[in-house]
């Protein structure tokens, strides 16, 4: 499609620079799952299918691929759900420490401008981490293998978080020769895998005992009313 024929849609979060930023629609593709072989007389089937768009970024110039479904029958008053078929998305960060969150979003801001910046920042992420939990140490170093000696992260992880950490460095040491984009999936893994196991699996376990416990007493309830 040439330059000429793209538009700008709308504001979207890029899943790859994390910037709300204006996307172009690059491709527009209808796929209908109406049946062929239908008769239009006596079972007249609404019409009804995927959309697929291709969204291009302005500000990384990278791509999204979205997907709705829509049919004749739609409310107009219905929220259409659009699922992020590309990038992928992992796992959702949430029920972290506000200080936590914000110090992972100020790194994604960085993101798609600098590898070195985005580095750093998550290295102050890192930090703040281990605030969070009361780490004790007078470097990032030690606090990192305090929460390994106190059990709040496994030593494989501290691996992990020291991978995390000498890239830091690197970032801040050697700005000129430092780090590119090719690293940033490193940062993103590395990153994500200790807020995950810190903050996610903690909170998802939470959930499931919530969860179990609601099940117990209303399975207690019910006893209670069967033998009342």
């Amino acid at each position: 499609m040439s330059k000429a024929k793209r538009r700008t849609e709308c504001f979207l979060k890029c899943m790859h620079c994390g910037n709300f930023a204006p996307m172009d629609i690059v491709a527009d593709y209808y796929l209908s799952t109406k049946p062929e072989d239908e008769d239009e007389y006596y079972n007249p089937q609404p019409n009804q299918g995927y959309n697929y768009q291709l969204m291009l970024c302005l500000a990384c110039k990278k791509v999204t691929l979205l997907q709705y479904f829509e049919h004749d029958c739609q409310d107009p008053e219905e929220d259409i759900k659009v699922e992020t078929l590309y990038p992928p998305q992992g796992v959702k960060l949430f029920d972290l420490p506000f200080s936590v969150q914000k110090a992972y979003e100020a790194a994604q801001k960085a993101r798609a401008i600098d590898a070195n910046a985005y580095a750093i920042l998550l290295g102050r992420m890192l930090e703040v981490v281990c605030e969070d939990n009361k780490a004790k140490g007078k470097n990032l170093y030690d606090k990192l293998n305090f929460l390994a000696e106190k059990g709040k992260i496994p030593s494989n992880l501290v691996d992990v978080a020291h991978g995390l950490r000498m890239l830091r460095n690197i970032g801040v040491h050697e700005p000129l020769e430092g780090l590119s984009s090719d690293e940033i999936p490193i940062l993103d893994d590395l990153s994500r895998a200790i807020l995950e196991y810190i903050y996610i699996a903690s909170g998802l376990a939470a959930q499931a005992e919530k969860r179990l416990k609601l099940l117990k007493e209303k399975k207690s309830g019910t006893k209670e009313i069967e033998e009342g």
